[in-house]
């Protein structure tokens, strides 16, 4: 596994899978750290290859400020990948996940999980395969229960469903920090992510075949099917807002193979409702945002969806303003693009949109609440929100603290130019 981090921290100290690892790891939110003594296992854990933009950049080879603009350059030239192997460098054992450090985070929790596997899986109609990050619930040692939104493996799920035929799939954990990122992008259905993986990788990206999978080498690999039949209740489990979620019946994945790396393999944790959690997931929806937003306003400059709102229900948007209608109309093309966005605000290109205090700033200096401020009331947001209705209904906010075009110079900020 490629580890974008210099500085990485090693913990010594034997600490058991349940409870005590997931306690030390939330001690280190955007560090690198390798738990080596696990007690009962020979593999190490390591988690935070991706909790900081910067070392997202770093995996793509752009700066920060660039993250948004390289996805969707890649999205928009994927590269097919060509280059392929097979499993030489890898054991293939008897499955028994007994042998992996799989963590249980919290008390409540339904059980172990696993949280940084990619499910790979083909469409059983159309033949294009799908990469995709979803969270799974140990049930013994050679099952586990998989949560399913309604996305494009919702979809293979359903058309395997439909045939009546159990879904092949194979879960790659510990993967390369730009693979991981591909893995977690809004693409349309009819792309492959590992193309888009390709592109960043500037067309060097090597696949194993795997079956009728094409997947990416990672420390461990799992090969299974999803019972279009079997369901189990799946749950609790800790999601992006440090809130649990419900407990819902989920398809059960009856594993059928699993493969580790010769030499030195990690087992890959994610920390629910960390940093890696927040920007893995959300992340990716910028783009999406960026690409709305600019057909409604010409110039953008970027969108972030901020960490202090879970990277899921606030974002912030640089724009260079044309008219006194464009901050506006740039709040409605976010909420539309991201149904889950809950509060937006829009500023000016001299505001740093990674900066929450500079962000702050904007709004207390820009801002007129009778004139500025957008409430949308009785609309569909996100299930994670807790103060949502149980349908996800909710409020949403849009403020708009760009400077008015009739009066400029009561807004230039004098230290940027002495």
């Amino acid at each position: 596994m490629k580890i974008n981090d210099e500085n990485v921290i090693e913990i010594t100290q034997e600490l058991s899978s349940e409870y005590e690892v997931s306690k030390v790891l939330r001690e280190y939110p955007k560090d690198t750290v390798i738990i080596k003594n696990v007690k009962g296992y020979d593999i190490p854990i390591i988690t935070g290859i991706c909790n900081t933009r910067q070392k997202i950049a770093k995996s793509i080879n752009c700066e920060v400020s660039e993250i948004t603009k390289k996805i969707i350059d890649a999205i928009d030239n994927p590269i097919k990948v060509d280059k392929f192997c097979d499993f030489k460098d890898y054991n293939t054992l008897e499955v028994d996940l007994d042998k992996i450090p799989i963590l249980t985070h919290y008390k409540r929790d339904g059980g172990k999980y696993i949280t940084a596997g990619v499910v790979f899986a083909r469409d059983p109609k159309t033949g294009i395969q799908n990469a995709s990050i979803h969270r799974m619930m140990v049930l013994d040692n050679k099952r586990l229960v998989i949560r399913i939104v309604p996305r494009n493996l919702y979809t293979y799920f359903e058309n395997a469903k439909k045939e009546g035929e159990d879904l092949d799939i194979a879960i790659a954990i510990g993967i390369d920090p730009a693979i991981l990122l591909a893995s977690t992008t809004s693409i349309p259905i009819d792309y492959n992510e590992m193309d888009v993986a390709n592109a960043f990788k500037n067309g060097d990206l090597t696949l194993i075949k795997c079956g009728e999978l094409e997947i990416p080498q990672a420390d461990i690999i799992l090969e299974g099917k999803i019972s279009v039949t079997e369901t189990v209740p799946e749950g609790p489990f800790v999601d992006l807002t440090d809130t649990y979620d419900i407990i819902r019946d989920q398809p059960v994945i009856n594993l059928t193979k699993m493969h580790i790396k010769k030499e030195n393999p990690y087992y890959h944790a994610i920390v629910p409702a960390g940093f890696e959690h927040k920007l893995l997931q959300g992340l990716p929806q910028e783009p999406r945002i960026y690409k709305s937003v600019k057909n409604a306003v010409p110039k953008v400059e970027n969108v972030v969806l901020t960490e202090g709102g879970c990277c899921w229900l606030h974002s912030v948007i640089s724009i260079n303003k044309q008219t006194e209608g464009d901050g506006k109309n740039a709040i409605m093309a976010a909420l539309s693009a991201h149904p889950s966005l809950k509060h937006c605000v829009v500023v000016d290109t001299d505001v740093d949109v990674f900066d929450a205090e500079d962000v702050e700033y904007a709004i207390s200096t820009r801002v007129k609440g009778d004139r500025d401020i957008m409430i949308v009331p009785n609309v569909r947001g996100s299930s994670l929100d807790p103060v949502a209705e149980s349908d996800g209904t909710t409020t949403k906010i849009g403020v708009d603290a760009t400077k008015s075009l009739k009066s400029l110079e009561k807004f230039e900020r004098v230290s940027f130019g002495e």
